[in-house]
């Protein structure tokens, strides 16, 4: 794990992590473990015992940062929105004035109720009332524009495996100097060994101190592989070409449903995320049996919904790869089919 070639295969995944966060971060790497070790490790190192946190929480992510914040000993404070809805910035500066958080939390693409924050601003308004900004992307990066210098994110997770295509198992993570400084300062250690920024710092070479980089965990070698030819394929495709290709086909999707007579659970299309689509299930149509109609007779997989939404909505996924036209007229052909089947069914 500290042979010459590994550690310049560490660096490939450093520069092309530094290209999808949009950022010049000297702290970018990765953490083995999934979406979910991203933010333990960006809570975990940036919450100390008895700091506020601000969690925006519009869906299931923000539930479980509040529950992880309590067992980090933080003190978390919560603005909420509707599943469905998004915050404005005029709901985040009313929170920050409210609770004068050190820390806050909001999800960019909450994958369980299908929406897209807007974090344009938010940077900017969590520096003026001395708050670092922590971001999960791990349903939206790649897919959508995300400029983490530009807009002022203090941290950021995402996972390998939604639109980077990578195999599950890797949570890419990024810190700035400003999250740094947050954790020189802590007054307690980290709880967590493994998760510790100094600890992995040791291994991943940061702060660039010039000292022989030391043995910290068994990285996922072959998961390193994968995530390295997954930034490359990024890379020969664009970002800029890979917004607009999720935004097109995205469209498509909401254009043809509503042909259908079947709509979106987020009413305002700036607000939907398109790379997990969230479809209202209409009235007298059992959910499930759409779903399993469509998994058994094509291997298509149409997800119920997350949390709040169980029961209620399908999820439809246009993530990398598989966000395709083709992938896009094939769900709407299935569930138009699905549909008219398995409610002939039920009547019988």
């Amino acid at each position: 794990h500290l042979h010459g070639e590994f550690i310049a295969i560490m660096r490939d995944l450093q520069a092309g992590l530094r290209y999808v966060f949009q950022t010049q971060n000297e702290i970018t790497f990765v953490v083995d473990g999934s979406g979910h070790a991203g933010m333990e490790v960006t809570l975990g190192n940036l919450v100390d015992q008895g700091d506020v946190v601000l969690v925006a929480s519009n869906g299931l992510w923000g539930e479980r940062v509040t529950r992880l914040v309590d067992r980090l000993g933080g003190v978390a404070r919560r603005v909420v929105r509707p599943i469905g809805e998004v915050f404005s910035d005029s709901d985040i500066e009313t929170a920050l004035k409210k609770y004068h958080p050190s820390v806050m939390f909001i999800t960019h693409g909450e994958s369980s109720a299908g929406t897209l924050q807007p974090l344009e601003n938010l940077g900017n308004l969590c520096r003026l009332h001395n708050c670092l900004l922590i971001v999960d992307t791990v349903a939206s990066l790649g897919a959508v524009p995300f400029f983490m210098d530009k807009w002022g994110i203090d941290a950021v997770y995402t996972g390998s495996q939604k639109v980077l295509n990578s195999p599950s198992g890797l949570a890419p993570v990024s810190f700035n100097a400003r999250a740094w400084q947050k954790y020189t300062s802590r007054r307690r250690p980290v709880a967590s060994y493994y998760f510790d920024l100094k600890e992995l710092g040791t291994y991943w070479g940061f702060p660039d101190t010039g000292a022989p980089k030391k043995y910290h965990h068994t990285a996922s070698i072959n998961s390193f592989y994968s995530l390295r030819e997954a930034l490359a394929i990024v890379a020969e495709e664009g970002l800029e070409s890979m917004w607009m290709r999720h935004a097109r086909n995205a469209r498509r999707l909401w254009d043809g449903l509503s042909q259908l007579s079947i709509y979106m659970a987020v009413v305002d299309k700036k607000a939907r995320l398109p790379t997990v689509n969230v479809i209202t299930v209409p009235s007298g149509v059992n959910w499930k049996a759409v779903s399993d109609y469509a998994n058994e007779r094509y291997r298509l997989e149409i997800a119920g919904g997350l949390g709040p939404s169980a029961g209620k909505v399908w999820r439809v996924g246009l993530m990398g790869y598989n966000c395709t036209a083709d992938n896009v007229d094939l769900v709407l052909r299935v569930m138009k089919e699905a549909i008219e089947k398995t409610a002939t069914r039920s009547r019988l």
